[in-house]
């Protein structure tokens, strides 16, 4: 068996998440759908990250196994087939033994936000229109650095073994109409970003202090932390491998 890595971007707005579901529509099923129409048999996908309803990705992966060589150009078919929201951007030959969720390295989001009505961010950033103490964001960004332990940031329905991410990256970045929250890590929770990232507006917005907010990391009760920003407003942007993963 031949296996390949299938890197794809999306806009996640029309889809319930990006690992498959009943009954609902999801980025998996539609790429699966896809290859199951190009090879006219079902191929099963195993997904790099998983994404929230309305989680968009720039970068995103899964891999599948397969009894036949592939070229890149079955690309152009793949995204012949595809919905116009969903793209394909390259297929790669790996190792019979590389995982494309086991073995990414780190996984890097960003979380926009906007405060000026306009029409050509709504869907792609969350539209929040409150005064911001940024500095003060900025702190809470860097303090998130010196832990390792997001119990309080995980929702209360995720099923892991470890709370434990190793975090690598995470700061708040001004861009041309937006705001944006950057975070890279070796792995997330569920619903980890958008609680990080609602906190920490609560800290912006003077609701919570620094040293309240380093209480619900420390005191680990997801009870305090808000993640009631929507999920269109955060992006999947880059899924990294050790480099002979993806030789």
């Amino acid at each position: 068996m031949n296996r390949y890595f299938l890197e794809i971007s999306y806009k996640g707005t029309n889809y319930a998440g990006f690992q498959i579901q009943q009954n609902a529509v999801t980025v998996q099923a539609e790429v699966e759908k896809a290859l199951s129409v190009f090879f006219r048999h079902k191929v099963a996908l195993t997904g790099s990250s998983r994404t929230d309803t309305g989680v968009h990705a720039l970068q995103n992966y899964f891999h599948f196994d397969i009894d036949m060589p592939l070229s890149e150009e079955i690309v152009y078919n793949l995204n012949a087939l595809l919905p116009s929201d969903i793209a394909v951007n390259s297929l790669k030959a790996v190792d019979a033994h590389a995982h494309c969720r086991f073995d990414a390295v780190s996984r890097k989001y960003r979380y926009r936000i906007y405060n000026r009505k306009n029409p050509f961010l709504q869907g792609l950033a969350y539209y929040y229109p409150y005064a911001l103490d940024v500095p003060l964001m900025e702190e809470a960004a860097k303090t998130i650095m010196a832990y390792t332990d997001f119990t309080a940031f995980a929702k209360r329905n995720s099923q892991v073994k470890t709370y434990r991410c190793v975090i690598r990256e995470s700061r708040w970045v001004r861009e041309k109409e937006c705001l944006s929250y950057e975070v890279k890590a070796n792995r997330f929770l569920r619903g980890m970003v958008r609680g990080l990232t609602g906190t920490m507006l609560q800290v912006g917005r003077g609701k919570l202090g620094i040293q309240e907010f380093i209480g619900i990391i420390e005191g680990k009760d997801a009870s305090r932390t808000d993640f009631s920003v929507p999920g269109h407003g955060l992006c999947l942007e880059e899924v990294l491998f050790e480099e002979r993963d993806t030789e």
